[in-house]
C-alpha cells in the first residue's frame, strides 16, 4: 500500500546512501535490483546484532515498489524486527526517498526479508533470547 504524505518511516534507521548515476537502468530511474540490496544490506546489519553473529537471507517474503528513486537522492532504509524464533527472524524494512535537493521524502518501497543465524560452520544457530536490564 502506499505512503502517505503524513506517514513516518517505520522502524530504526539503518543505512542512508546516496543514488548515483552508475546505479540506474535503461530508463534512467535508480535500478531495483540496488534498492533491494541497500535493503538486504540493512536486514544483515539489524539482523547480525540482533542474533549476535553471521545472518544470512533466507527469503524475501514480499516486496512492493511503489515509486521511483531518481539520481541524487538521498535513500534511506528503515527496519523493524517483527519475529523472532529459534534460528531465524522476519524484518519488515522500508525505503524511503529523500528527494535530491528537497525535504520531502516518501516512502518507495517495503518488504519483509526471513533472515537466519549461522555459526561458523554455516549451521543455523540458535539466537540468544533479549536480555532484561535493569
Amino acid at each position: 500500500m502506499p505512503a502517505t504524505k503524513t506517514d513516518k518511516p517505520r522502524g530504526e534507521l539503518t543505512i542512508r546512501t546516496l543514488a548515483m548515476p552508475g546505479d540506474t537502468n535503461a530508463a534512467g530511474d535508480i535500478f531495483g535490483g540496488w534498492v533491494m540490496a541497500q535493503m538486504d544490506l540493512a536486514c544483515g546489519i539489524r539482523g547480525a546484532e540482533r542474533a549476535g553473529g553471521r545472518i544470512v537471507t533466507a527469503a524475501v517474503n514480499e516486496m512492493s515498489f511503489t515509486s521511483p528513486v531518481k539520481v541524487g537522492d538521498t535513500l534511506s532504509i528503515y527496519s523493524d524486527i517483527e519475529k523472532i524464533g529459534n534460528t531465524s527472524m522476519v524484518l519488515y524494512i522500508e525505503a524511503w526517498a529523500q528527494r535530491y535537493l528537497t525535504d520531502r521524502s516518501e516512502r518507495v518501497t517495503f518488504a519483509r526479508f526471513t533472515m537466519v543465524a549461522i555459526d561458523a560452520y554455516g549451521k543455523p544457530t540458535k539466537i540468544p533470547p533479549l536480555l532484561d536490564v535493569e
